[in-house]
């Protein structure tokens, strides 16, 4: 995969995970905490080349009807819309990096 791609796939899996641990230790939710790594996880595998960079699109789309269904429902930008929007553009470049600009 692209050295571009790989690099902003561990931006994200770094702010995903931090907002798990927020989740935590703010909330004592080990929900979040629990969901942040197990969505991760895969991501990790993707930006190691472990994964095709295809499962990283599937997880991005999962990762956006719950971060939609939770904006929806808390209608507060933190942290949910945020880590909509970010879940968009990164399946956009992951989209580009896996279909469009194959190496």
């Amino acid at each position: 995969m692209h050295p571009i791609a790989v690099s902003l796939l561990w931006v994200f899996i770094a702010v995903l995970v931090a907002g798990g641990l927020m989740g935590f230790l703010k909330a004592k939710s080990k929900a979040s905490l629990i969901a942040s790594i197990g969505s991760a996880l895969p991501l990790v595998l993707v930006a190691l080349g472990v994964l095709p960079g295809v499962v990283a699109v599937g997880v991005f789309i999962l990762l956006q009807a719950l971060f939609f269904v939770r904006f929806r429902k808390s209608g507060r930008f933190m942290p949910s819309g945020m880590l909509l929007g970010l879940s968009v553009l990164m399946e956009a470049v992951m989209v580009y990096f896996v279909f469009i600009a194959k190496r």
